[in-house]
C-alpha cells in the first residue's frame, strides 16, 4: 500500500510504500521505502497563492486540484520505482491531499465547520490504476469534529499497548501531539494541535532574507540569537493557546499574515533577525511544553516524548525542548520502528486500510466529533 501526504509547509509530496497486515489494533505496519518529491517552484508558488483568500481564485483552485493530483500520482510511480516494485503489485493508495483551507470552528454567525484538501483522487486512481482512498477529514467535520488531528487513531492502534505513558509529538508546519497513557483505551487518548511548528520560523527567515533562505537550517540562526521573553509572553497570550482541547489550527492562524505581524513587532522593538527567529523558535517549544502542563499532565504522567517531523532536525528546537522537559527523555520517533519522515504518509496508508475494512477511524476525544465515523471516500482504479 502507498500513503501520500503534503503538509502545511507544502514542500512537496511525501510518499511511503508500506506493507500492512491486519486491521485496528492487530495492524502491523512496515515502511518499505519513503521519499519526499518536492513540488516544482512555480507549482509551489501557485499553491501558496491559493492559501490566501485575497489571491485564491476559484478557477486556479479548480486547475490546481487536478495538477496536484498528477503530482501525487507521479509520486506513487516514483516510490515504486525507487523500491523496485511494480505498480501492479500495490493494492491500495491512501492520499491526504494538500490542505488549502481549514475552518475547524465557525468564526462568525452563519459560518459552518469546513475543510478543503485538493489533489484529485480520481486522477491518482486513473493514472495508477490503483484503488485510491482520500478525503479523510471531511466525514469527521460533517460529524461535528475539527477534522484534525487524524494521526492519533493510528498512533493508538500501533502503540496503544505500551506499558508507559508516551507523547508522540509531531513538529511539522504545525505542531501536534498524541498522548497515550499506559495500556490505553480509545477514550483515554488525548490529542490536539499545540500551535505553530516550523511554519512561523520558516516564514520569518524568508521575510528577513527576501527568500534567499527558506528555513533555519539546523536551527543555526536561532542558536545565534536570543529569544525576547516579553514578546514571547505576548504571543503565548493568544486566544488559541488558552482554548481547551480538542483543538486544531493551521496556516489560517499562523501563516504569512502572522509572520508579517511578528516581524513588524520585532522591528519596532529593535530586535535583530537572529533574535526574532529565536523568539519564534521558542514559541514553538514553549507552546508544546505549556500544552503538556495544561492538557496532558493533569490526566497522566509523560514518561517519554518521541518527536517526528522536520522540527526534529532543528537543533535549537530540540535542545530547548529537552531543556524545558527536564528529566523526561526526548527521542526521535524512528526508534519506534516507523521512520520519522514517513510517519504521516504511512499513516494515511493505514487509514485507507481501515476504510477498506469498514472501521471507524476518528477519535472524538481528539477531534471533538459527535460520534465515531468511517473516514474517506473511494475512487476505483482500473489497472
Amino acid at each position: 500500500m502507498i500513503g501520500l501526504m503534503s503538509g502545511t509547509s507544502a514542500d512537496g509530496v511525501t510518499a511511503a510504500l508500506t506493507k500492512i497486515s491486519g486491521n485496528y489494533t492487530d495492524t502491523k505496519l512496515r515502511v518499505v521505502s519513503h521519499e519526499i518529491y518536492p513540488y516544482e517552484a512555480e507549482l509551489r508558488r501557485r499553491i501558496f497563492a491559493i492559501f490566501e483568500p485575497e489571491t485564491g481564485k476559484v478557477d486556479e483552485i479548480c486547475q490546481l486540484n487536478f495538477e496536484i493530483g498528477e503530482a501525487f500520482a507521479s509520486a506513487a510511480f516514483s516510490i515504486c520505482r525507487r523500491a523496485g516494485v511494480s505498480v501492479s503489485e500495490v493494492d491500495l493508495i491512501g492520499s491526504h491531499g494538500q490542505t488549502i483551507y481549514h475552518i475547524p470552528r465557525p468564526r462568525e454567525k452563519g459560518d459552518v465547520r469546513s475543510t478543503l484538501q485538493i489533489g484529485e483522487p480520481a486522477v491518482i486512481a486513473e493514472r495508477t490504476g490503483i484503488v485510491t482512498v482520500a478525503d479523510f477529514r471531511k466525514m469527521d467535520v460533517a460529524a461535528g469534529g475539527e477534522g484534525a488531528p487524524l494521526v492519533p487513531y493510528v498512533d493508538y492502534i500501533l502503540f496503544g499497548k505500551r506499558k508507559e505513558g508516551i507523547a508522540l509529538q509531531n513538529i511539522g508546519g504545525i505542531a501536534n501531539v498524541t498522548y497515550i497513557p499506559p495500556k490505553a483505551d480509545e477514550k483515554d487518548v488525548i490529542a490536539f494541535d499545540n500551535g505553530p511548528g516550523n511554519m512561523v520560523v520558516d516564514m520569518l527567515v524568508q521575510l528577513y532574507t527576501k527568500s534567499e533562505l527558506s528555513y533555519d537550517r539546523d536551527g543555526s540562526i536561532a542558536l545565534s540569537g536570543r529569544a525576547d521573553a516579553r514578546l514571547l509572553e505576548e504571543l503565548l497570550n493568544m486566544k488559541f493557546f488558552k482554548m481547551g482541547v480538542p483543538k486544531s489550527t493551521g496556516r489560517e492562524l499562523f501563516g504569512r499574515k502572522f509572520a508579517i505581524s511578528l516581524k513588524r513587532k520585532a522591528d519596532s522593538m529593535g530586535m535583530r533577525f537572529e533574535d526574532a527567529v529565536a523568539t519564534a523558535t521558542a514559541l514553538t517549544v514553549e507552546s508544546i511544553v505549556r500544552s503538556y502542563d495544561d492538557f496532558i499532565r493533569p490526566s497522566g504522567k509523560i514518561e517519554e516524548v518521541f518527536v517526528a517531523g522536520g522540527g526534529m532536525r532543528n537543533k535549537a528546537m530540540m535542545s530547548w525542548l529537552q531543556e524545558r522537559l527536564g528529566e523526561t527523555p526526548v527521542r526521535p520517533f524512528g526508534v519506534l520502528g516507523v521512520p520519522s519522515d514517513a510517519r504521516e504518509a504511512a499513516y494515511f496508508a493505514v487509514l485507507a486500510n481501515e476504510f477498506i475494512h469498514g472501521n471507524c477511524s476518528n477519535l472524538p476525544s481528539a477531534t471533538g466529533a459527535r460520534r465515531r465515523a468511517v473516514l474517506g471516500s473511494l475512487c476505483a482504479g482500473l489497472g
